[in-house]
């Protein structure tokens, strides 16, 4: 026999497993298959063309959605196949923006694994002028594709516009284009805002937005490097809350937006650690999303006790798993206790 409240309960979970986000979940990047890589490598040196690129990068995102279908994902996603970093190439699309490396002092150089360093010059963004938006769209077309081969809900990720400013800040944007911040923060919502609504009117119901730059603000490297280009790490929080709630308020009521957050990961490494204290209250209440999936796999992530301040109508999804390394934990290596709200997922 079941008991009412069991009952109720599970009703609750089938109602908001038809709804992104689900309570399994699929972020990041997917590892690319060999054809795809040599494909791109054929690209780079004008070996092949751009069709014929893309004919792989199709028969390789069938075979990433089988996998996920296999498994029974509901949220399905191209595993960024047509990116070559998960960042630059999304927003180097929008007028007005350039992808530069080493332009400006940046803590985000030493990654660090458990066996060695992963030394890698910051991939950094400035705007060289007004922006503007492509009128096609920039992902439009490979979200179409992506519903076209999935009987699931086609998941849409794109990197977080904070990116344009954290690395560079001021110093990063055109005075002559923007002499008022206020003015570059209002026009980068903008552009976004239009891309986000072209994605509805294709319908995509499920967009993820990747920020690295919240989890980055835990980290006392990062802050030390944010005040090194003027910036005060304590505002910043609050600044890219609001730039991120201008880009999603005009989003269709059926598109279920979530916020992945990261600490920077590349070749299984990190760029930054400590916990969500710093940024919590913010994160939780002023970010107005609908679902978090939050880095938790390793120690460096700290402990539960920042999520007391998620607001209650929001979702949270916990990565519990690493990928990092091939290497299972063992069950007695740590005891994990789930917070209220939460699912996980790895």
């Amino acid at each position: 026999m079941v008991e009412l409240g069991q009952t109720e309960e599970r009703g609750r979970v089938m109602a908001e497993g038809k709804k992104a986000p689900f309570r399994a979940n699929h972020v990041g990047s997917l590892l690319r298959p060999r054809e795809l890589r040599d494909a791109r490598d054929k690209h780079a040196k004008g070996e092949i063309t751009a069709a014929q690129l893309r004919e792989v990068e199709d028969r390789a995102i069938r075979d990433a959605v089988k996998m996920q279908e296999d498994v029974g994902m509901q949220g399905i996603t191209d595993g960024e196949f047509r990116r070559t970093l998960w960042h630059a190439d999304f927003l180097s699309r929008f007028d007005g923006i350039k992808v530069v490396e080493g332009l400006l002092p940046d803590s985000a150089k030493h990654f660090q694994n458990p066996d060695s360093d992963v030394q890698r010059s910051p991939t950094q963004f400035v705007v060289t002028g007004k922006l503007g938006h492509p009128r096609g769209g920039i992902e439009v077309e490979n979200f179409n594709f992506l519903a076209s081969v999935t009987k699931q809900t086609a998941k849409q990720c794109i990197p977080s516009p904070s990116l344009v400013h954290f690395r560079t800040g001021r110093g990063g944007v055109d005075k002559v284009a923007y002499p008022e911040m206020a003015d570059f923060f209002a026009e980068l919502a903008r552009v976004f805002r239009e891309e986000i609504a072209q994605l509805g009117a294709a319908g995509c119901t499920y967009l993820e937005i990747d920020d690295v730059n919240f989890a980055y603000l835990c980290d006392p490297k990062m802050r030390e490097g944010a005040k090194r280009i003027g910036e005060d790490p304590d505002k910043l929080p609050s600044l890219y809350a609001n730039l991120i709630n201008e880009c999603i308020k005009e989003r269709p009521a059926n598109m279920s937006v979530c916020t992945h957050l990261c600490r920077g990961n590349f070749a299984s490494a990190w760029v930054a650690e400590g916990g969500y204290d710093p940024v919590a209250e913010v994160l939780f209440n002023e970010l107005k999303v609908d679902g978090y999936f939050l880095e938790f796999d390793t120690a460096r992530a700290g402990n539960f006790a920042p999520l007391r301040y998620m607001a209650k109508d929001k979702k949270l999804i916990l990565g519990l798993v690493t990928t990092k390394t091939g290497a299972l934990e063992k069950a007695s290596a740590r005891s994990v206790v789930f917070p209220a709200r939460c699912w996980a997922t790895s």
